[in-house]
């Protein structure tokens, strides 16, 4: 047996070497000289840029961690109904529909009027408002996220997996080249390399390295905000209770103990709770205080009587303040200068916030959904760099409203209750904020502005459910192939192509001459099309622009065979035909998607959909100039 013919390489012998486009990873190999993206940090954020990146064997990935390994348990746990639309596009819903909690409803209590020592429910609210999406908002544990993304990446082409136990101790940006600018210094966080330090050049860094991140600070970031100067505690228990609504979400308030929150977690045992402990002083932190896990179960059957907990485990616990901040830019180009960012921020290394609103690791994670996209088209070729001055603009604006809405609520969750609402006489304010944050919560608030990524709203009124700016909301379908009953919008994945929906009018069924059949037939030819003008020789016809088709009858009144063959292309390595375009409207009663998104049925209309599930135009049927116009000043 004959090795290091080539070099040293320590371990296992039998494991050789990796075959091109692929790197040997783990302890005893070296890292890269030179990638085109870095990402710093293997929580959500970091883990769902590269789960999308590491579907594009050609840019070179690498994400490090300076922890040893993945987490096993505690940290973030609540998804909302927009992340799971966004895990529907990497493939894993399902799997997390099936393992994690669902939150169906939220109860309050508050005081009773009669004996105000103990509490007593005084409401309930549908958690996930009729028809705001199809996903359910689930509550799982962090480390079984993190997972399901790892299983992404693995799974990939390009096989990528973190390299485990290295930090960022510098990064500088030689703005003279475009040859891998950024140069990133590593340092072992784990001891196995004795504190060694190594080099890598990248084109682009994304640091998703937490709230003390080093990437931001070495950009001169800084996190600007206030405290709450409430201390909080939050468990993950095995308990036992004569609480009734210990399997729902339940908001909590005491007369004069303080609030609790609980959280159900998956597989029927484990639950959550947020326990609200003591006011600090301005000077001071929590971690004064010294708080253990029995001052919270404690505080806990204080807050809850005349119920009462019997903790039999603390599978997790951590105490933590109250707090909000933000960054005033999430990439390292200076304020007033003009030049394309190499460096990003995203997630807690940005913004932080309470956990209470549930907001934290989903916003996390839009942020790198938002950046990954664009990267792919840059590094592609596709896009000008200038496309990445767009995530810093969108998500700065986002991270605004997570703040504002989370600073409102967590001093709303922690303000003692009036008489007025404990006799009932006007309903509670969390009651009623709650209500109001059913959008936010559920993640599907985000507007974006109008820019070259977003059209303005000319056409709108061709389909007013589908607004621009706003994601894609998706409606039952049946694919006509096959008569299968699905949603529209789970057609889309995680794969940065753009799609196009055509929504036919009320007398088109696609025989030729019809608008369908115009504008396929437009899209696959004419010299104007994006689809010719943005797709490469060699390139299956989808590559870029995903162009699909709804029609207004049911599957029986249509004829496959008069379909443009647009809508039935061949791709791949033998040229088969894709047979899952085409769709008609429900009809077994799941809802009628022209009605339910407001769409035109007499014109139809066409709905451009970015990579990353944003709607970012309407047009008639017949808009060719227009969508000739928006993809050239996106696309090259």
């Amino acid at each position: 047996m004959q090795f290091y013919k080539n070099g040293f390489r320590g371990g296992n012998p039998d494991v050789k070497e990796a075959a091109p486009n692929r790197r040997n990873r783990g302890i005893n190999e070296p890292l890269p000289e030179k990638v085109d993206v870095l990402i710093a940090g293997t929580g959500p954020a970091g883990l769902c840029l590269a789960a999308q990146l590491a579907q594009f064997p050609e840019i070179e990935t690498m994400i490090i961690e300076r922890m040893p390994t993945n987490i096993i348990k505690g940290k973030a746990d609540g998804i909302n109904t927009r992340t799971m639309e966004m895990f529907q596009a990497f493939g894993f819903a399902d799997k997390v529909k099936r393992e994690t909690y669902w939150v169906n409803q939220t109860a309050f209590w508050m005081p009773d009027p009669k004996n105000p020592e103990h509490i007593k429910r005084v409401g309930r609210v549908q958690d996930v408002a009729d028809d705001s999406s199809e996903m359910p908002h689930i509550l799982i544990n962090q480390a079984r996220l993190h997972e399901l993304f790892l299983e992404v990446m693995k799974n990939s082409p390009s096989r990528l997996e973190p390299d485990y136990g290295w930090e960022i101790a510098g990064l500088t940006i030689d703005p003279s080249t475009d040859d891998h600018p950024v140069t990133v210094t590593l340092k072992d966080s784990t001891g196995v390399n004795w504190g060694a330090t190594r080099t890598v050049r990248a084109n682009y860094v994304v640091g998703c390295d937490g709230a003390h991140s080093a990437v931001r600070k070495a950009i001169g970031g800084q996190l600007h905000g206030d405290a709450a100067h409430q201390a909080w505690g939050v468990m993950d228990i095995l308990a036992n209770t004569d609480f009734p609504d210990v399997r729902q979400k339940c908001l909590i308030s005491s007369a004069s103990e303080g609030n609790v929150l609980i959280l159900p977690r998956e597989g029927g045992y484990v639950f959550r709770m947020y326990v609200e402990l003591d006011k600090l002083r301005p000077d001071e932190k929590a971690a004064h205080r010294k708080f253990t896990q029995e001052d919270m179960i404690a505080a806990a059957n204080r807050i809850i009587k005349p119920y009462s907990l019997d903790v039999k485990e603390v599978v997790w616990w951590s105490i933590y303040d109250i707090g909000h901040s933000i960054t005033d830019k999430f990439d390292d180009v200076p304020e007033g200068e003009d030049r394309n960012p190499r460096v990003f921020t995203a997630g807690d290394a940005c913004h932080t916030h309470s956990p209470k609103a549930g907001q934290g690791m989903n916003v996390s994670m839009q942020d790198t959904f938002n950046l990954g996209w664009k990267l792919v088209h840059v590094l592609q070729g596709r896009a000008d760099a200038s496309l990445l001055r767009s995530y810093s603009k969108e998500r700065l604006t986002e991270a605004k409203r997570l703040v504002e809405t989370d600073h409102k609520w967590a001093r709303i969750m922690s303000a003692p209750t009036t008489q007025a609402e404990r006799d009932g006489t006007e309903e509670p304010r969390i009651i009623r904020q709650f209500k109001e944050n059913l959008e936010f919560t559920g993640g599907t608030a985000v507007k974006y502005d109008t820019s070259y990524l977003f059209a303005a709203g000319k056409h709108q009124a061709l389909a007013t459910g589908l607004e621009i700016g706003r994601r894609f909301h998706s409606a039952p379908v049946v694919r006509l192939s096959d008569v299968k009953q699905m949603q529209l919008g789970h057609v889309a994945e995680a794969d940065a192509r753009w799609r196009i929906y055509a929504f036919a009018g009320k007398a088109d069924s696609s025989g030729a001459g019809s608008a369908i059949h115009k504008l396929a037939d437009w899209l696959e030819t004419n010299v104007n099309s994006p689809v010719v003008k943005h797709t490469r020789k060699g390139e299956d016809i989808d590559a870029v622009i995903d162009f699909r088709a709804v029609f207004q009858q049911t599957f029986d009144q249509l004829a496959y065979e008069d379909m443009p063959s647009l809508l039935k292309p061949k791709t791949g390595k033998l040229g088969l035909q894709d047979h899952e375009k085409v769709f008609c409207v429900d009809h077994k009663g799941q809802g009628d998607i022209f009605d339910m998104r407001g769409i035109d049925r007499d014109q139809g209309c066409m709905i451009v959909v970015r990579p990353d599930q944003y709607v970012a135009h309407v047009l008639p049927l017949d808009g060719f100039d227009e969508l000739s116009a928006f993809f050239a000043g996106v696309l090259r």
